[in-house]
Order: structure tokens, then sequence, then C-alpha cells
């Protein structure tokens, strides 16, 4: 039976908060009466702003609490008070984000799913729901398929609108949103790859890691260099998968479960290939030292 690993949450933290931008304090020129089309393009562009400066103050407590129940709940109770709230989608990043933190995926992608009903085209609540799913995706889930679709959906979605959808922070340079955006796609492509992977089509899953793996150069993920190895294994490519496992266990770091996984792999990849296994020091054993005789 295939080992898959487990993501570490922590990879996508960073991303996460790049992606957050505070809102504007109240700006004269409202768009109320803008047809609603019109408005969700210019908030694609710009970043949301309270409409009043009492909004703007309840969003700015509510962003400043910790933990994700708390972050949840006050997203709920401002949500009942500003319902039409351009700020309310951050608040619910914010609690995907403090979930994310802790190491909880049910309420990650939950929070990921009220975002996107918000915000139906949030590159990051996309990618993120989308890796959650792939991750935790499983042969004896009863909505499978329906995971599939989600996982396909959302990755291929950000993907194809990240470029205008994506809204800097201010102060950003262009290398910084470009980097980011790579480490997006990257996460996206990983997704498609591992639900290819656990679906069984090895020439589509080698195709979405070998993408997600070019675009993480700068910070290889051992986790996408091991899904990888898998699929040039099962495609009996022994010699490339060596390469992949052989990339994983060189940045693999703290992560031991995922180390173990990958140790065993390459193990079996170097008896595939006919490789010699790499020679251990020897075990130099004392010398007993004669004395002089007297």
């Amino acid at each position: 039976m295939m080992q898959y690993g487990i993501r570490a949450v922590v990879l996508t933290l960073m991303l996460f908060q790049v992606s957050l931008v505070l809102p504007q304090s109240p700006a004269a020129g409202s768009q109320a009466g803008n047809p609603a089309s019109s408005q969700a393009q210019e908030e694609q562009r710009h970043p949301p702003q309270a409409k009043s400066k009492q909004e703007y103050s309840d969003y700015t407590a509510a962003y400043a609490l910790s933990g994700g129940a708390a972050v949840e709940k006050a997203a709920d109770g401002f949500a009942l008070k500003y319902p039409a709230s351009e700020l309310l989608p951050y608040l619910y990043s914010k609690a995907m984000h403090e979930y994310q933190n802790e190491g909880d995926r049910g309420k990650m992608l939950a929070m990921g799913e009220k975002v996107l009903d918000l915000d139906p085209e949030n590159p990051v609540a996309l990618v993120l729901t989308a890796t959650v799913l792939a991750d935790t995706l499983t042969d004896v889930d009863l909505d499978r398929d329906q995971k599939i679709a989600e996982i396909k959906n959302n990755a291929t979605r950000a993907l194809e609108t990240m470029d205008n959808t994506f809204i800097a922070p201010p102060g950003t340079t262009h290398a910084q949103i470009e980097a980011y955006k790579t480490k997006l796609r990257g996460l996206a492509h990983a997704a498609l790859g591992i639900m290819e992977l656990k679906g069984e089509d090895y020439f589509a899953a080698e195709e979405e890691l070998q993408a997600a793996a070019d675009l993480s150069k700068t910070a290889p993920d051992p986790y996408v260099w091991y899904n990888l190895a898998l699929a040039q294994d099962s495609l009996m490519r022994y010699n490339k998968a060596l390469a992949s496992i052989n990339q994983a266990l060189q940045h693999i770091a703290a992560n031991p479960e995922l180390e173990q996984l990958a140790q065993a792999e390459r193990e079996k990849l170097l008896k595939l290939t006919g490789s010699p296994a790499p020679a251990k020091p020897a075990n130099k054993k004392p010398t007993d030292k004669k004395k002089p005789q007297q």
C-alpha cells in the first residue's frame, strides 16, 4: 500500500500572512449604488474599505483576537452586524490562519469555504482548500467524487485567475508579489498532483508534481519531491524516482514521519536501480596499546 506522508500545515502559513491586506479607513466616494457586478470587479482591484468608522473599529477589534475559535466567533458576530461588509472575508481568512496555525485541518477547510462563499476568486482560500482536500483524500471517503471535483475546481481556478484576483499588500515590491504567486501556483499544482497520485493516474501526477517542484526551487518542498518519487516509481522510472527521493531527503528538515517514509522509499529504489548503498563509516575499535616490557 502506498504511503503518501503528511504535509506540515505550517508550509502554507507564510503565504497566508503575506496575502492579508489591511483595509483602508472609511473613504469619501462610497461605492454604494454601483451595480453588484461592478462592485465585485472593483473589489478585485483594490483593497476593501469600511463604510463607517464603527464598522472599521469593530473589524479592528475582531481582527486583533487570536485563536481560531475566538476569531471565528467574532467573524460570525461581525457578519450579523455587517452582512454586506467588504471586510468580512478578511475576518474568516484570519480565522483560517489561526486554525492553520493550530493544525486543525477541518476548521481550516471550513473557514476557507466561508471565505470562498464571500469571495469566490480569493486565490489563497482556493489554494488552501484544495491543499487540505488533496492531503486528506482517502479511498474510503463517502464524498470522494465531490472532494475530487472541488480540488480540481479550486486549484485550477486559482491558477487561471490569480494574476487578476490577487490584491497586493501596500508597499509590496513586484519581486515579492511574483515570488508569492509562484509559491501559490506551486501549492495548486501540488494539490492536483496529490489528487492524481491517489487516483492512480501516475502520468498526470508526475506532470503536476514536477510542475510544483519546478516552482519551489528557491524553497524546495520535501513533501512534493517525495510524492513525485512515488509517481515516478509507479511508472517504473526508477532512476528519476531515486533522484527525486534524494531531493526530498536533502530538504526534509525536522519531519521525522516523512523522513522515515522517504528513507524506506529510497532503500527500495536503490535495490530496483542496482545502485550501491552509501558507505557507512567504519566502526573503529580502540587499539590495544601494548605496555612496554619491563
